[in-house]
């Protein structure tokens, strides 16, 4: 009798996000590069070894096909914000600027 996962009951039911736990054992200094180049790309320590690990896997021709994009986490990019929306705009401040091509 098999035991795979997808023989569970609800099995056709979990989450398509649902992530592996994985226990890690680093270095301390491996450990303390990680979170610094992490927190210059501002990502998680998680994401970084995870970005890591896909490119790794991606640069040696095994990352699978049915893999998707790593989630697109945090604040949203400047360009992703249409700039007539209002978003982050303050009254007044089209009048201190100056229009394209004119003479100041």
């Amino acid at each position: 009798m098999s035991t795979d996962a997808t023989d569970a009951p609800g099995a056709g039911r979990r989450a398509k996000t649902e992530r592996h736990g994985v226990l890690l054992r680093l270095d301390p200094a491996v450990h303390a590069a990680l979170v610094r180049w992490a927190d210059d790309e501002l990502r998680s320590v998680n994401a970084q070894i995870e970005m890591m690990l896909r490119r790794s896997l991606d640069a040696a021709g095994r990352l699978p096909r049915e893999v998707g994009p790593l989630p697109r986490r945090g604040r949203p990019t400047r360009g992703s914000v249409s700039p007539d929306d209002g978003v982050g705009k303050v009254e007044g401040a089209e009048l201190d600027a100056a229009e394209p091509g004119a003479d100041a």
